[in-house]
């Protein structure tokens, strides 16, 4: 399967403080990654491991240092291809009030398109459709400060998706939400990926939103430490801890079994499993 974002032996560092004595900090080290088309893709990692300086390479917010990022196989260093980039790459970001520029919902929807110069027809097909994709469409009228957390996420998805990306990068997109905010946004990112066909790199600390992905990359001290399916991941549950990272409630409960004695599979990731688990355990 074709790659949509190829990352190629990255390091990436941020200016050093010129009120400072410290030396730039390296950020990303040596990073490769490969995200194929159509695929559904968490990216994990504490705090200052590097997973959003690594999202922001993905359509050319930030460039390496040394290295190459290739989005849908345009190099993110050409100046002259960024506008390219983003109508390849869409980025969502942690606070949707960043990214919302208008007072009423349809006119943020179409505000990127009115600046690609889409024609008023298009514009007004692609404005509804993303609007509906999404789930907003009868609120396209109302105004953006009127509508919740969760709602407004989806507005700003909505903007992105208007421009028919063919990846969309969203970097804690639910980390400002309440429990049914992150619920709508996430069930609005399963159904871009896998109705739309939509490539999803997803940037998250909830572990419950990760399992739900096709694959996850965890990363730490600004490297890729481990990458493949969200079972495997989660079974390595002492792994995981050591670098700082929770899983899945369910997939705990079953390493704590296992710890005292009965026998478990840490490959278990949702309450579905869980419960068809715990019932053999009691018979």
């Amino acid at each position: 399967m074709e790659n949509i974002i190829s990352l190629e032996n990255v390091e990436f560092s941020y200016p050093a403080d010129p009120d400072s004595n410290e030396p730039a900090k390296l950020i990303l080290k040596d990073v490769s990654l490969d995200i194929k088309k159509g695929e559904f893709v968490a990216v994990l990692g504490h705090n200052g491991s590097g997973k959003s300086t690594a999202a922001k390479h993905m359509n050319a917010i930030l460039v390496p240092d040394k290295g190459k990022v290739y989005a849908d196989g345009i190099d993110t260093s050409d100046e002259n291809r960024i506008f390219d980039i983003r109508r390849h790459v869409g980025m969502v970001f942690q606070n949707p009030d960043n990214q919302i520029v208008a007072t009423i919902v349809e006119e943020d929807v179409a505000f990127a398109l009115e600046n690609m110069g889409v024609e008023p027809k298009e514009m007004r097909q692609r404005v509804d459709e993303a609007l509906k994709s999404v789930g907003m469409y009868e609120y396209r009228e109302h105004a953006p400060h009127q509508l919740s957390g969760g709602q407004k996420q989806r507005i700003a998805i909505a903007g992105i998706i208007a421009m028919r990306p063919d990846c969309i990068v969203l970097d804690e997109p639910t980390a400002m939400l309440d429990p049914k905010g992150r619920s709508e946004v996430l069930k609005t990112i399963r159904r871009l990926n896998k109705d739309y066909g939509i490539t999803i790199v997803l940037i998250t600390h909830y572990m419950d939103e990760a399992a739900q992905a096709d694959r996850i990359v965890v990363m730490d001290s600004g490297k890729v430490v481990m990458d493949g399916v969200p079972k495997d991941i989660f079974s390595e549950v002492e792994l995981m801890k050591s670098l700082g990272l929770d899983v899945p409630q369910v997939t705990e409960l079953m390493y704590e079994l296992g710890k005292n004695g009965f026998k478990t599979d840490t490959h278990i990731i949702n309450e579905e499993e869980c419960t068809e688990a715990l019932l053999k355990l009691l018979k």
